[in-house]
């Protein structure tokens, strides 16, 4: 499929990617189609340092823990612990903090934070519930931290129990983690009676956070208070997926996947009141159509946090998927070049990026051919959703690490 697309193609950074946009983005969503490849974490760290040096970046959040995200950000940002241990507590999903990327990432992030003051740091967020394909977190984390924030600063009378219920209520975590819930729905113990109390307390002290906002930004500080929001979404979301992972409904997965990227969208959301943010994580998360996945139920398919947060936002989102050429040691070769990668495939450089709506106006009615991935681990773009993102950034080559 020959086409002149040269107009649409400009190089990797971060004066060109806003150009492409209608608005300054309050979230900048950079895709990738798999995870775990040093070659876009590379990409990613740079085009981040061009954001913070050149347009005022302060933030960056990926497809991590929320709560373990924390971890970071306080290393980060105050040098709390050390470089080895927060990259072994700091990350969840395996290939993460085994990634050389993200260690470069955090070491950066903690060097340019030295010595400046907390209004010109860089802060570092996970957005990703405690979540997991085999499993959930226990609630016990976020829910025992926002009582325990709310419990030091008001008055006892307001809050709906004290620690010792909430704890004879939570029980064992193992409960709660027991990874045979995620394909048997009755190992969960969401749907207990424990469990169902604990979200109407859960929620009391959400509503009670809320109502005493003045008052606890004053005695503390925005910065905490945020932090205690951050315990009582997690709490809530987390408590709602157990319930639902006990569900033996034919909805069962698609309501899971829902949930998880619901999670997703308030966090960042959240961190979109704090300033701009770049945003790295699997475009199938931060797409703006809906997106798809084939699991052992069947297929299922739900909103992404990108649709949902866009839905919000509206031009402060912008996304930019990312393509890749070949990934030859897992058996993604050249091409076919009538696909949306084998047309980017013909061009010069070795990375670039398009701006997607251009490219489908150039390509006219002529769809380019679905590419069909050997494995299962890539994603390739659907031409049907050319359009859809802002742009997309090509890798044409991902050697082996």
């Amino acid at each position: 499929m020959a086409t002149d697309i040269k107009d649409t193609v400009h190089a990797v950074e971060a004066a060109a990617v806003l150009k492409l946009l209608p608005a300054r983005p309050q979230l900048l969503a950079l895709g990738e189609p798999t995870h775990g490849a040093d070659t876009l974490g590379e990409l990613r760290n740079e085009l981040f340092r061009q954001l913070v040096e050149q347009e005022g970046y302060r933030t960056i959040a990926i497809e991590s823990d929320c709560l373990r995200g924390l971890v970071v950000d306080d290393y980060v940002t105050s040098g709390t612990g050390t470089l080895d241990d927060v990259m072994e507590r700091g990350f969840s999903h395996e290939w993460f903090n085994a990634s050389a990327p993200n260690r470069e990432l955090v070491r950066w992030m903690r060097a340019y934070n030295d010595g400046r003051p907390a209004s010109e740091q860089l802060r570092f967020a996970g957005f990703d519930g405690p979540l997991e394909m085999t499993g959930a977190a226990s609630p016990r984390q976020s829910l025992t931290a926002l009582h325990d924030y709310l419990a030091a600063r008001v008055d006892a009378g307001l809050l709906p129990c004290g620690a010792e219920t909430l704890d004879g209520l939570l029980g064992s975590d193992d409960r709660w983690t027991d990874p045979a819930a995620m394909t048997d729905p009755a190992q969960s113990a969401g749907q207990s009676a424990e469990a169902r109390e604990l979200r109407l307390l859960a929620d009391d002290l959400v509503a009670l956070l809320d109502e005493q906002r003045p008052h606890l930004i004053a005695t503390t500080s925005r910065e905490d208070w945020d932090r205690a929001r951050l315990y009582g979404r997690t709490a809530t979301g987390l408590l709602r997926y157990h319930f639902r992972m006990a569900d033996a409904s034919p909805a069962r997965m698609t309501r899971l996947c829902a949930l998880r990227d619901s999670m997703m969208a308030d966090n960042l959301l959240a961190l979109a009141e704090r300033g701009p943010t770049l945003v790295h994580a699997h475009n199938s998360h931060l797409q703006r159509e809906k997106s798809t996945m084939q699991m052992w139920q069947g297929p299922v398919e739900w909103w992404s946090a990108g649709a949902l947060a866009s839905a919000r936002l509206g031009e402060r989102y912008a996304f930019l998927a990312t393509a890749l050429g070949t990934m030859r040691h897992q058996g993604v070769d050249t091409p076919p070049p009538d696909t949306v990668e084998g047309i980017l495939y013909a061009l010069p450089e070795d990375r670039c990026v398009v701006d997607a709506p251009r490219l489908a106006t150039a390509l006219g009615d002529t769809r380019p051919a679905p590419r069909i991935s050997p494995w299962f681990g890539y994603a390739p773009l659907d031409p049907a959703h050319l359009a859809d993102s802002d742009g997309i950034v090509f890798v044409k080559d991902v050697p082996q690490r």
